[in-house]
């Protein structure tokens, strides 16, 4: 098999590739390929070609099949099919704001590892829309991975041979901090919620830990106020076109009861008496597949809504970086603080693992170090003793009474008793 490289014009060579005769016709089969650059990309893409006959994985692609062509018809192909609503929205926004306008004018045949890495550095120091700076290595990363989700299905589809994003190490999502806040700054945060239109809402995800969709799936079905607990089952999700959705969670532990306070069962009890007099005014009557947080109408509220007044009420309690999912991490933090067992804290926020839990939130608990090193000197017995004490003579024999043991020995009997602890 030969390949031959012609110069077209200033900066653009023609490939041509001797690929045989076809078995049917008899005729020669050619394959033609133009490539921008100087000799040298020419030569490259012809050995990557020859390369790739010679092994079998070579794909004639249609000339004009973009990443961004490929892209579009993959949201409206397997996206559409296979992808919850909101994930779908999700993808195509990030694919539409930031992959395509930087990837997509490549050739789906053309792309390469080294313009994927390029658009990861570019999007990690330039990347965001709306004001300078880079985005988040979670948000790339994020990028990363539904670029590798429609190029591993163009393979399936016989368009491409390989996925370039293989070959690219993405960036690892950074740690996020977790809020660090104290009485003093509970109180204020507290304060600033009461004098919110959400007060309620808001006050509920604190002592629950539930995510913020969650709470707003809650109906009344699913509150039993004389067992002073409510059941998670759905969660609720607004589209850019409006449209409400509400879903099953996505593992079975986000499924899960959650006892409240009896405070909290105090304040809802009266919620749902108001509720009751509110409808009766327009006319109608509560019912208990109406939601437990809505307008006075009965319809759901808007997520975002909910999200941007929080801000609002961060910024009055000087904390204008909390967000309003920190009210849930801020429910662990102080369960945990008070000693209440990881299973447990997994439990309420329906972790898929206790793994998860730890990983999350055990740093922002010093005080479990320390009461673990305290413990260990509670459990351990004391087993350094006196030089002079216990020792055994040449023979074997018993001095004082007490056998002896020797510093190894003592050693081995310690690793023994912490991994039985442990």
């Amino acid at each position: 098999m030969k390949g031959y490289i012609r110069q077209r014009s200033k900066g653009r060579w023609e490939i041509t590739i001797d690929i045989g005769r076809d078995q049917v016709t008899g005729r020669r089969v050619r394959h033609f390929e133009t490539i921008k650059g100087i000799r040298k990309d020419a030569q490259h893409q012809l050995a990557e070609l020859l390369l790739n006959i010679d092994r079998g994985t070579y794909i004639k692609q249609p000339k004009q099949l973009t990443v961004a062509h490929w892209l579009q018809q993959w949201l409206e192909g397997y996206a559409a099919s296979n992808l919850a609503p909101k994930t779908r929205e999700s993808y195509k926004h990030e694919l539409n704001n930031y992959v395509i306008p930087h990837l997509g004018g490549i050739r789906l045949g053309e792309l390469r590892p080294h313009h994927i890495q390029e658009y990861i550095a570019k999007a990690l120091s330039e990347g965001r829309k709306l004001r300078s700076g880079g985005l988040s290595h979670r948000t790339v990363h994020y990028h990363y991975s539904i670029l590798s989700k429609a190029l591993s299905d163009a393979i399936k589809m016989g368009l491409i041979a390989v996925n370039p994003c293989k070959a690219v190490s993405p960036p690892k999502p950074q740690h996020t901090d977790i809020p660090a806040i104290g009485p003093d700054e509970l109180r204020k945060l507290l304060s600033a919620i009461r004098g919110s239109s959400y007060y309620l809402y808001y006050h509920t995800l604190l002592l629950t830990g539930l995510r913020r969709s969650e709470l707003l799936a809650l109906k009344w079905k699913d509150v039993d106020l004389e067992l002073a607990r409510m059941y998670v089952s759905h969660s609720l999700h607004r589209l850019d076109d409006g449209t409400i959705i509400i879903k099953e969670p996505k593992t079975s532990r986000s499924r899960r009861p959650v006892d409240l306070p009896l405070s909290l069962v105090s304040l809802l009890r009266q919620h749902r008496t108001d509720q009751e007099i509110q409808r009766l005014m327009l006319g109608k009557s509560l019912t208990e597949d109406d939601f437990v947080f809505s307008h006075v109408d009965g319809s759901p509220l808007n997520p975002n809504t909910v999200t941007h007044t929080f801000a609002k009420v961060a910024a009055r309690a000087s904390m204008p970086s909390l967000r309003l999912h920190d009210l849930r991490h801020i429910h662990a933090t102080m369960l945990l603080k008070a000693g209440v067992h990881p299973r447990i804290v997994q439990e309420r926020l329906g972790h898929s693992t206790i793994a998860t839990t730890l990983d999350i939130y055990s740093h922002t608990v010093p005080g479990l170090q320390k009461a673990a090193a305290e413990r260990l000197d509670i459990l351990l017995p004391k087993l350094e003793e006196d030089e002079n004490v216990g020792k055994m003579s040449a023979t074997g024999e018993k001095i004082d009474g007490r056998p002896y043991r020797n510093r190894t020995c003592d050693t081995l009997i310690k690793s023994q008793v912490l991994y039985q602890l442990s």
